[in-house]
């Protein structure tokens, strides 16, 4: 026993006894206190980081399939950057005042490329002379995996837009002239036939090396998701889209573009070719459901 306790009455022992216990009693008070303050900080900021997290989740669902590509051609400026166009300019540029012709292909259509073969002089020629400003959608229809020969070639073509502007319009000439019949194309090959319209050796090279499709493959099948979802796009007979569809001005074109010169005059007026006319629209190539199979679609 201490001194100043051996001094004290037994009254003042019991009073500082029962100080001492209220000081301890106050002391837990205050570590339950603090624990308690802790406890629930730390499950606020769970709950708050599952509410951010169910946040993005529910933000990301939102998105659009083009926003949530990594990488966008800087070229695909037209209907939600689905479309590149085609002015005096090469690849990026516009007519202004010109009339705008949408094409709707797909690389491995081989009613696209008979669609090229009828009309793409006229198309050059028209976007040349500042009269039409052509916007090419690539799609994805016919062979829309990752390493799908379609997604491939229409990435191939959306670098050469970006890369060598100029060169564009051809090389999407020679790939329709060179489309395979049967398997597909490597990227070597799709790498010589954009070397031999003149594209410059270093994006030549980019596509050789698959870096233009690992670039651009995602934006090919987020603009055919696009594409497939816009209803003013699909042929009235079947109720649905098929390549190669045409666009005057927006407006789902129904003239028969396997005649040479019908397009032309729709463009410049000299031929009519409104949405509704029966009997004009050659065969094409519709996708439905994620299948492709050949229907009467232009």
């Amino acid at each position: 026993m201490s001194t100043k306790n051996a001094n004290m009455t037994k009254a003042e022992r019991r009073e500082a006894a029962r100080a001492e216990a209220l000081a301890l009693q106050n002391k837990q008070a205050a570590r339950d206190r603090r624990n308690r303050i802790i406890t629930f900080s730390v499950l606020g900021a769970a709950v708050l980081g599952l509410a951010v997290v169910i946040w993005m989740i529910l933000q990301e669902g939102q998105k659009s399939a083009m926003e949530k590509v990594d990488a966008v051609p800087a070229s695909a400026t037209y209907n939600d950057a689905t479309g590149i166009p085609f002015g005096a300019d090469g690849a990026g540029s516009v007519n202004d005042g010109a009339t705008e012709v949408g094409s709707y292909v797909d690389f491995l259509c081989p009613h696209c490329a008979e669609f090229e073969a009828a009309n793409g002089a006229d198309l050059s020629t028209l976007t040349a002379d500042g009269d039409a400003t052509l916007v090419i959608h690539p799609v994805a229809i016919m062979d829309g995996g990752d390493d799908g020969y379609s997604v491939r070639a229409a990435a191939a073509f959306a670098w050469v837009a970006d890369n060598a502007p100029e060169q564009a319009l051809a090389y999407q000439q020679v790939l329709f002239e060179n489309q395979p019949s049967g398997g597909s194309l490597t990227e070597q090959q799709l790498a010589d036939l954009a070397e031999g319209v003149g594209v410059p050796e270093d994006v030549v090279a980019a596509i050789a090396d698959g870096t233009a499709h690992d670039t651009y493959g995602g934006w090919v099948q987020a603009a055919t998701e696009e594409v497939l979802a816009d209803a003013s796009l699909e042929n009235p007979e079947t109720g649905g889209f098929g390549t190669p569809t045409i666009t005057l001005d927006g407006e789902r074109w129904s003239g028969n573009w396997s005649v040479p010169g019908e397009l032309l005059g729709a463009v410049t007026g000299g031929a009519e070719g409104t949405e509704g006319s029966e009997g004009t629209e050659p065969e094409g190539t519709e996708a439905t459901e994620g299948t492709e199979e050949e229907s009467s679609e232009g």
